[in-house]
């Protein structure tokens, strides 16, 4: 089971669990329609759409409101620590959830008690809280900006507000930022770096880089961040190797910007509406790349055998 966890700025929002259902409207969670274009909703959205693409079982959801006063976040904490148990989940991915470093603790030794241990994926508030709490390495995926990854390199900070001013968080820096949230155990066991350039990195090693197709406009359409996340929560659900998981989400998420052809203007939703064909055309280039490598593997051996 894929289970997605989070809250939305919803003034009076329950509690609500259940499948995720898409709709021509939005996302559908025990009857309530979530049509917010960022944030939670957005993850959720890509999601579905994703899994609605490999004909994947639709992911439970543990979605509340939250307007920043912690109640929603205190209801999700609760009923995950209370029900993961029963849930038997093989993936988790955390969204906006206030932090809350006791309620979070609880929920891990919970995890931890479970026979096999899922998957944790941890964005946002949920990212800020494994880290603040001492349990980013307990994690497998963490997708942090730029900003958050200098929060991640900083030891003593216990928020991204608070990170001291001279770890800088410009592109050049992203190696050097990487190694030092390795270094201080604030890692994931991967982390997905979001900028320009996006960097997929294990142990400290960049593993990969992705920086095309190039869609500057993206960086001012609010949820671009929060597509990534929910491709690869649903990628995970299907794919092993992380690694590939996270770079097919690099390209994907591009691609669909591109498919969208956005101006400042556009929303998230008209982007998550092309990842279905984004990941048809990765899934053909990635074809067409293998086709390549066997060609010239042959060719290879044709001269070699010929000397």
């Amino acid at each position: 089971m894929l289970i997605l966890a989070g809250t939305v700025p919803i003034k009076g929002l329950p509690l609500i669990t259940g499948e995720l259902s898409l709709t021509p409207e939005g996302v559908m969670v025990d009857g309530y329609l979530l049509d917010q274009n960022r944030g939670t909703a957005a993850m959720l959205t890509t999601v579905a759409v994703v899994c609605k693409e490999y004909n994947l079982r639709p992911p439970c959801c543990v979605i509340a409101g939250d307007i920043g006063q912690r109640d929603g976040s205190s209801k999700v904490y609760e009923y995950l620590t209370e029900k993961v148990s029963e849930l038997e989940p093989k993936v988790m991915a955390f969204h906006y959830i206030m932090p809350d470093i006791r309620r979070n603790a609880r929920l891990v030794k919970a995890i931890k008690q479970l026979k096999r241990k899922p998957l944790l994926i941890a964005d946002a508030g949920s990212m800020y809280v494994a880290k603040a709490g001492g349990y980013a390495s307990y994690y497998d995926i963490f997708t942090p900006d730029m900003g958050e990854l200098a929060f991640l390199a900083d030891e003593k900070a216990d928020h991204p507000a608070y990170t001291r001013g001279f770890i800088w968080h410009m592109d050049q820096d992203a190696p050097e930022l990487i190694q030092r949230a390795y270094d201080w155990k604030n890692a994931a066991d991967i982390l997905f770096v979001k900028g320009s350039t996006d960097y997929i990195c294990r142990a400290g090693k960049i593993m990969k880089s992705v920086s095309e197709p190039t869609v500057p406009v993206m960086e001012a359409i609010g949820g671009t961040g929060d597509t990534i996340t929910g491709i690869i929560a649903a990628l995970s659900y299907y794919e092993e190797d992380l690694i590939e998981v996270c770079s097919l989400a690099a390209k994907a998420n591009r691609e669909a910007g591109k498919l969208a052809n956005p101006t400042p203007a556009t929303q998230v939703n008209d982007i998550i509406e092309q990842i279905p064909r984004a990941l048809k055309i990765n899934k053909q280039e990635e074809k067409v790349s293998q086709r390549k490598a066997v060609v010239a593997e042959n060719f290879k051996d044709i001269i070699y055998s010929d000397h």
